[in-house]
């Protein structure tokens, strides 16, 4: 018998949100995109129709629409503990962008949600759905390159730094960006558990939105539970395209994942060797996205819990916490323990 598609009904019609919608649509079979919702008059309905969805204007017709079997947050930040909240009790499976909330508390107040209501959570931590990255993780964990000793993570946003730097909240640098790479190192850390952190950061990009609280560039030095040492890096604007790598050193060998091109071709001429590189993360990413979604939707068809879920959240967010403290104090500072992703 062949398993039907999962209903999906998607909150938020923003960049990513668009994005989403037309990954679930168009490269997911295991999904049938049926509604997205956005309180923005016409916002859903310009990405949904074209798609064969419907737009809706209110989140709780998605949420009480019995022909919806699972939800997407796609919406901003600040919203996402609370719509999980609401769409777990509404028997709603649910996949949310990272971070999954605001605090540790939010991701909490999440994870327990879908817990009571018997739902999946997965958290939109996309690095682990890249072919690349799935390769390197795997070669960790069947102990190719011996014992994990050094471990380097880092994204880089492409273009010239943000349109308005006045509108990037406090922090974002750890909590919207830096969440991805620490979810990676401590993925490709298998078993390892984060113990403190040092935190450096600084406005180089645009100092004069420094006394605003501007930070745009950071680098931070994770500690291991075994042993291991890992280092995060980021900044707002690379000139040349997105880039996300990772790699992990080993007393057996190194395994590496990301270049930050398009193909794997390259051009040589008079000015020397080079690359395409992408300018976009729905670029770059797009089999990442269209891997975490079909393993969303084959979760629910499965009836099994997701890959990654509330507790990678929570680690990958224990450590933005530690690194906010870090920039505060300037000291090393401890990571709030949980469970090992």
């Amino acid at each position: 018998m062949t398993t039907p598609p999962v209903r999906i009904g998607l909150i938020g019609a923003g960049r990513i949100g668009a994005s989403h919608a037309t990954v679930i649509a168009r490269h997911v079979p295991e999904a049938d995109l049926i509604a997205v919702a956005d309180p923005r008059p016409g916002a859903a309905a310009a990405i949904a129709e074209p798609l064969g969805a419907l737009g809706r204007t209110s989140i709780e017709e998605v949420l009480t629409d019995d022909g919806i079997d699972a939800v997407v947050i796609a919406a901003s930040t600040p919203a996402h503990s609370a719509l999980v909240v609401a769409a777990a009790a509404a028997g709603k499976h649910v996949f949310c962008e990272k971070p999954g909330g605001t605090s540790l508390a939010e991701i909490s107040a999440a994870q327990a949600a879908a817990a009571t209501a018997g739902v999946n959570l997965q958290v939109g931590f996309n690095r682990r759905f890249a072919t690349d990255f799935q390769a390197a993780h795997e070669a960790v964990r069947a102990g190719r390159i011996g014992s994990v000793q050094l471990l380097r993570s880092l994204t880089r946003d492409p273009g010239t730094g943000p349109a308005d730097p006045a509108a990037v909240p406090a922090w974002t640098i750890f909590t919207q960006t830096l969440i991805h790479d620490f979810d990676a190192l401590n993925w490709l850390n298998p078993g390892a558990r984060a113990v403190d952190v040092l935190a450096t950061a600084d406005a180089l990009v645009r100092p004069d939105f420094k006394d605003a609280g501007l930070l745009d560039t950071a680098v931070v030095v994770i500690r291991y539970d075994n042993g291991a040492i890992a280092v995060a890096e980021a900044s707002f604007a690379a000139a040349y395209g997105y880039d996300v790598r990772g790699e992990v050193f080993g007393s057996a060998g190194m395994v590496t994942a990301g270049d930050g091109s398009i193909s794997s071709m390259r051009l040589y001429d008079a000015s020397g060797r080079s690359a395409a590189t992408s300018r976009h993360d729905t670029e770059l990413m797009l089999d990442a996205y269209a891997g975490e979604f079909t393993e969303f939707a084959r979760s629910i068809q499965e009836g099994r819990a997701p890959s990654v879920g509330g507790a990678e959240a929570w680690a990958a967010f224990a450590i933005a916490e530690a690194c906010i403290e870090s920039m505060k104090t300037g000291a090393r500072t401890p990571v709030a323990p949980g469970e090992t992703a």
